[in-house]
């Protein structure tokens, strides 16, 4: 359920900055153990269970959404399972290719890589934003959910602990983890904001949406200037470094797409619950 609206000058900010409080020092304690312990993030643990764990969220969110809906029970069903079962039979494939190298850089000659991260948004984009029964979905659910499920973007921390441990080059790390961390740690006071129904926790998700978007802008364009190829403009002091190895590689193969996806699904849903509510006057 969603708060009730109240008018923009009632409504305070200060609980949804509060959960910074536990978020900051939860973070850097996250951080601080990976770099400790790198065994932790090269397990591949942490990011399958927390992409599991997203990938879950999202079947129940997208249940209950169409429970909220004017469909049939069948409708309902054939929706669920024509989003699902592509999205379960994609991380899937991801995973099972990272396991076995082949995004490895210079494994193929095919650019598998890239075509992980651009095809899911390429192919899932038009479907999911032109979609009348997605559309009835957003109108039915609450527009916080899809800003809070990003709270995953905090395990982003562990570029910054692989420049840390001399791992990762700074040049991609610190700025492709910084954004992840900050878009992941401001998830969840954005939902809060949200929820107050004003016009300003609207703007602020819009807001977080573009932010968002623009990580993910800057991370593809480093790994391309940084990765050996056409496009490379940058050496960095780490030869080593290869980003299609896993477990690393689910980042870009698997999270970075879905996550687009998701910072679409939220701009549309503000925007058609915008203008929903000026026809309503």
């Amino acid at each position: 359920m969603t708060a009730a609206a109240l008018p923009a000058g009632i409504v305070s900010p200060s609980p949804a900055w509060r959960s910074l409080l536990w978020l900051i020092p939860l973070t850097v304690l996250w951080t601080v153990l990976i770099t400790w312990q790198p065994f932790i993030p090269e397990s591949g643990v942490p990011t399958s269970a927390h992409q599991l764990m997203a990938h879950g969220l999202i079947a129940v969110g997208l249940w209950l959404g169409l429970e909220r809906t004017g469909l049939t029970p069948s409708q309902r069903q054939a929706t669920w399972l024509a989003i699902m079962i592509p999205d379960t039979l994609w991380f899937a494939v991801a995973w099972s290719t990272a396991i076995n190298g082949v995004f490895i850089t210079g494994a193929t000659a095919l650019p598998w890589l890239p075509m992980a991260i651009f095809l899911p948004v390429i192919i899932g984009a038009p479907l999911l934003l032109l979609s009348k029964r997605v559309g009835q979905v957003l109108d039915a659910m609450p527009v916080t959910w899809l800003v809070a499920l990003q709270l995953y973007r905090i395990f982003g921390s562990w570029f910054l602990a692989a420049w840390l441990r001399g791992a990762a080059p700074g040049v991609v790390a610190v700025p492709v983890g910084m954004g992840d961390v900050l878009t992941g740690m401001f998830a969840l006071p954005t939902a809060i904001a949200l929820a107050s129904g004003t016009a300003q926790g609207r703007r602020t998700a819009m807001i977080w949406n573009i932010f968002g978007l623009a990580d993910f802008a800057v991370a593809i364009t480093l790994g391309m200037l940084t990765s050996s190829g056409r496009f490379q403009l940058i050496v960095t002091n780490l030869s080593t470094f290869n980003a299609g190895v896993y477990p690393n590689v689910l980042t870009p193969a698997f999270v970075v797409p879905s996550s687009i996806l998701l910072h679409a699904l939220s701009l549309r849903q503000l925007r058609r619950r915008v203008r929903a509510e000026a026809a309503r006057g």
